[in-house]
C-alpha cells in the first residue's frame, strides 16, 4: 500500500496554472508587441488591435494570482546560507551530483531566486506597462518616461522569460 504526500494543495497548483498560463500568454502578446520578427504571433489573440488590448489585461490577472501565490509562499523562500552554498555547487546541481549538495528544505536556491526574480519582476512590468498603456495611462507621462519605461519593461519581461525557460527546463 502506498501513501502519497500532498505537497501543494488543489488551490496552490491552480494558483500555479493560472500564473503559468497566463505568462506565456503575456509573454507571446509582448513578444509580438515588442519586435517585428515576432509579430506572427498577434494571430494567437485575434490580431495587432486584440493582441494590444488583450496584453495589460492578462498582465493585470497574472499580477492578482501571483500575489496570492506570493503571501502564500513567502516564508519558504528566504535565502539561507545553505542557499548560498548550493548557489556556489551549481556545478554538482547540473550534472546530478545532488549527494554534494545542502539540504535545501522545502525549495533548493534556483526555486527561491526565481520566486524572488517574480517578486521583483512582477511589479516592475506593472508599473512600467503603466506608464506605456497607450490610450488610458501613457498620456499622462512625458514622453522621456514612457520611453524609459518601455526599456524597463522590456529588460524585465526578458529576465523573467529567461528564468521562466530555465525553470522549465529545470522541471522536465
Amino acid at each position: 500500500m502506498s501513501t502519497s504526500i500532498q505537497r501543494y494543495t488543489r488551490s496552490e497548483r491552480s494558483s500555479h496554472w493560472v500564473v503559468a498560463i497566463t505568462f506565456i500568454l503575456a509573454a507571446l502578446s509582448g513578444l509580438a508587441l515588442f519586435h517585428p520578427a515576432f509579430f506572427f504571433l498577434v494571430h494567437l489573440f485575434g490580431g495587432g488591435p486584440w493582441t494590444r488590448i488583450l496584453h495589460p489585461f492578462i498582465g493585470g490577472v497574472m499580477t492578482l494570482f501571483f500575489i496570492g501565490m506570493a503571501i502564500r509562499f513567502w516564508r519558504f523562500n528566504r535565502i539561507t546560507p545553505a542557499d548560498r552554498q548550493w548557489m556556489k555547487r551549481i556545478g554538482d546541481v547540473i550534472q546530478n551530483r545532488d549527494q554534494n549538495l545542502p539540504e535545501p528544505g522545502k525549495y533548493n536556491a534556483g526555486q527561491k531566486y526565481l520566486f524572488w526574480i517574480m517578486v521583483v519582476g512582477i511589479p516592475v512590468l506593472l508599473v512600467s506597462g503603466m506608464f506605456i498603456w497607450q490610450p488610458w495611462f501613457a498620456p499622462f507621462f512625458p514622453i522621456w518616461l514612457m520611453r524609459v519605461a518601455v526599456v524597463v519593461h522590456a529588460l524585465a519581461a526578458w529576465i523573467m522569460i529567461l528564468g521562466i525557460v530555465v525553470h522549465i527546463y529545470a522541471v522536465i
